[in-house]
């Protein structure tokens, strides 16, 4: 095979999979080379500025989507819902599902290295092909693409959306029961390889507490805690 051109039947396979026929190939082909690809063979472009451009595409209708769908949910639960799914881990996981992998243009180094499975490589040769999608065929359709591929994950992602930040869900909630800022007490114990933290958190008359490997993980075990103590309205 040409190590110069992705693998033509995986190729096929990755258009299939964003459901894109593509009025200029070259562009998909782009989305695909990595930049230790592009230092072996002393090419023009990687992959990097149809990242940028697919990142923000992705962010754009993300959001859009979020809003219009989803409108029940107030700002912050906005932002949380957008990050579930906009984040590397996510958008791998979605480059394996449309076989991005095995469609890389990878240096002979990366390949050896398992390349083709890493997170930050799917993640952003992912993005990169959300942005030749919107080179190639405009705004309107890179909204439909990413629309069917993401919405199923934010509806599967939004019965935890609560617990990604239950700090923040803690301080709203407080603020609607007319209490002060919730206050946290943190404290460490063991040696600095195994340390761990116990936060106390105060709000109202609710007092909880919370263990973690970090101060940020027992701050929100404490958060959920507290929710766990207090009505969701002043009337509950």
């Amino acid at each position: 095979m040409d190590a110069s051109q992705p693998d033509p039947e995986a190729l096929a396979r990755l258009a299939t999979g964003f459901d894109h026929e593509f009025l200029d190939p070259s562009l998909l082909v782009r989305a695909l080379q990595h930049r230790s690809w592009q230092a072996e063979h002393e090419a023009p472009d990687s992959n990097e500025r149809l990242e940028f451009l697919g990142d923000a595409v992705l962010g754009w209708v993300v959001a859009d989507i979020a809003y219009k769908t989803f409108t029940d949910l107030p700002e912050g639960r906005l932002t949380d819902l957008r990050k579930s799914v906009v984040n590397a881990k996510a958008l791998a996981s979605l480059a394996r599902q449309v076989g991005v992998g095995p469609a890389l243009l990878l240096g002979r180094g990366e390949d050896a290295a398992g390349g083709r499975t890493k997170t930050s490589i799917l993640s952003d040769a992912f993005e990169a092909v959300i942005g030749a999608i919107y080179l190639d065929a405009g705004p309107a359709v890179a909204y439909e693409k990413v629309k069917r591929l993401l919405l199923p994950a934010m509806h599967k992602a939004l019965p935890n959306i609560d617990k990604l930040d239950a700090k923040t869900v803690l301080q709203e909630r407080a603020a609607r029961l007319g209490f002060a800022a919730p206050r946290y007490f943190v404290e460490s114990e063991g040696p600095d390889h195994a340390k761990i933290f116990t936060a106390r958190v105060v709000v109202g008359d609710v007092e909880a507490t919370g263990q973690g490997q970090s101060k940020k993980n027992a701050e929100q075990v404490a958060a959920e805690s507290a929710l766990a103590s207090l009505p969701a309205t002043p009337d509950a």
